[in-house]
């Protein structure tokens, strides 16, 4: 079995199944969410092919453990339009009762845990490393939650998740007309 290594996080294996995604073997505390921990995968990654992405990866990766809880309140207006949007096209009945009378946009936070960090490079125009966090969430439970930052330092989506790092990738449109990647 292949192995890689990270200056930030340490080693990872080479799936058995998928021959680009490598998972490390131990997990990273996510300081904007306190003590949470996740696995890290690569994905997409072909190290003899993309030498640079490993230091790229380390390069995001120390950008988005920078992120505190104080970015999350930040972004907490975002992933509250997540939960609204969605909302907005289920009944009433599908919207868990804890959730029904939300106070502040921050509260929303309440019901999002952090289950993976992926990282990969953007297949078309800019060929950044992307973080991809993968949550679950409350109140789409089929879908979940994904908060993806460019080269770790900002949010740049929030979606189900659906593979797409960014709104202009998952729905063919210029970077320009992509709101959160068009504010990097």
């Amino acid at each position: 079995m292949k192995k890689i290594t990270s200056k930030i996080v340490g080693e990872f294996k080479q799936d058995e199944r998928f021959e680009d995604w490598w998972q490390s073997d131990s997990l990273i505390e996510i300081p904007m969410f306190g003590l949470n921990k996740t696995s890290v995968i690569f994905t997409g990654l072909e190290p003899e092919t993309d030498v640079g992405f490993i230091d790229s990866a380390d390069i995001a990766l120390e950008n988005f453990l920078n992120l505190d809880s104080d970015y999350k309140l930040e972004i907490s207006n975002y992933v509250f339009q997540n939960f609204k949007e969605f909302a907005s096209m289920v009944g009433e009945d599908d919207i868990p009762v804890q959730m029904k009378n939300l106070k502040s946009h921050s509260e929303i936070w309440d019901f999002v845990t952090p289950m993976c960090t992926y990282l990969s490079r953007r297949p078309y125009k800019d060929k950044d490393v992307y973080v991809n966090l993968v949550c679950r969430c409350e109140w789409e439970k089929e879908h979940g939650l994904q908060l993806v930052f460019r080269q770790g330092k900002k949010l740049t989506r929030v979606s189900q998740e659906d593979g797409h790092l960014t709104e202009a990738d998952a729905y063919g449109k210029p970077d320009s007309q992509d709101f959160l990647l068009s504010m990097f």
